[in-house]
């Protein structure tokens, strides 16, 4: 299962992009990932702890993830991260990513795309409708953050 979401802010790319890869903000803009916490535990120089939620009506479903970020790329055009699960327990896990792209459109203006992917079938059908939506209200959310951070940086109109 992979949902994709994309919007255009009117913020530079690198300020977006400041955004879209720092995992510790996306509690403030994702509905489903609802805390992440840096963890020292493991191999890896940076490494979080991942609380993903998911409900419908009376049913809600937890799942906490040690997550890594994988790929960091910030080209001057185009920049992209990526976050995978990697757990320490030695146990093969369904795999979750969430990949993040900013486009500079212009100076003043980007384009950001987020695609979040589960390889799992537990969480597959309670998660289809819930992306669906967390999508949809992440645009506006992610625009609003990345506003209040350069509040003074909004395009000449």
């Amino acid at each position: 299962m992979q949902k994709t979401f994309t919007t255009q802010i009117e913020r530079d790319a690198n300020t977006v992009f400041d955004v879209i890869a720092d995992i510790e903000t996306y509690p403030a803009w994702l509905d489903v990932v609802t805390d992440v916490k840096r963890t020292d535990a493991g191999d890896d120089d940076e490494a979080w702890l991942v609380t993903l939620r998911a409900s419908v009506g009376p049913l809600a479903r937890s799942k906490r993830l040690r997550m890594v970020r994988t790929v960091h790329d910030a080209g001057p055009k185009l920049a992209t991260v990526r976050f995978e699960r990697s757990e320490l327990d030695g146990r093969d896990h369904a795999p979750w990513t969430m990949d993040g792209t900013v486009m500079a459109d212009g100076p003043t203006t980007s384009t950001a795309s987020m695609s979040l992917s589960y390889g799992g079938a537990m969480w597959s059908g309670l998660l289809d409708g819930v992306l669906d939506v967390a999508a949809e209200r992440a645009t506006k959310r992610l625009d609003d953050y990345v506003m209040k951070l350069a509040p003074g940086a909004q395009a000449d109109s």
